[in-house]
């Protein structure tokens, strides 16, 4: 008998500091940012403001550079530095390779095609001119 109600005893426990947890829980949730809930939200495109060194830069640290720059760049295309990369945009395989157009090798090579925004933003600024800006 004192076994089963030492049994009863611990479930009893369980239960009891299941539900104190569950009380002070619960409001906790009241109090979290709006940023930490939505996380998983789309971030919209802003393309409004696109520079070679803040916008394509980046897209290019990020994508491409590891195979096309230093001193033996793949297909020796250089995509780390302005100049090298406005040979790209200049021939039209920087937009070609990103866009993955039938019959150029796709960019990132093996990899899934850029995010739709940094297309949009690498299209933007070819069509803006390919500023060095």
């Amino acid at each position: 008998m004192e076994h089963h109600n030492n049994d009863v005893m611990k479930k009893s426990l369980i239960f009891t500091t299941a539900g104190l947890l569950l009380l002070f829980l619960i409001p906790s949730c009241y109090y979290d940012n709006k940023e930490d809930l939505y996380a998983f939200e789309i971030i919209p495109c802003d393309t409004t403001n696109i520079t070679y060194s803040h916008s394509i830069a980046a897209i290019m640290a990020a994508n491409c550079n590891t195979c096309h720059s230093g001193i033996n760049p793949q297909k020796n295309v250089i995509t780390d530095n302005y100049n090298d990369l406005n040979v790209i945009v200049k021939n039209g395989q920087l937009w070609k390779s990103v866009d993955h157009v039938e019959g150029v090798i796709p960019m990132p090579y093996q990899g899934n095609k850029l995010s739709d925004c940094n297309v949009k933003m690498i299209d933007k600024w070819i069509k803006a001119g390919a500023l060095n800006n």
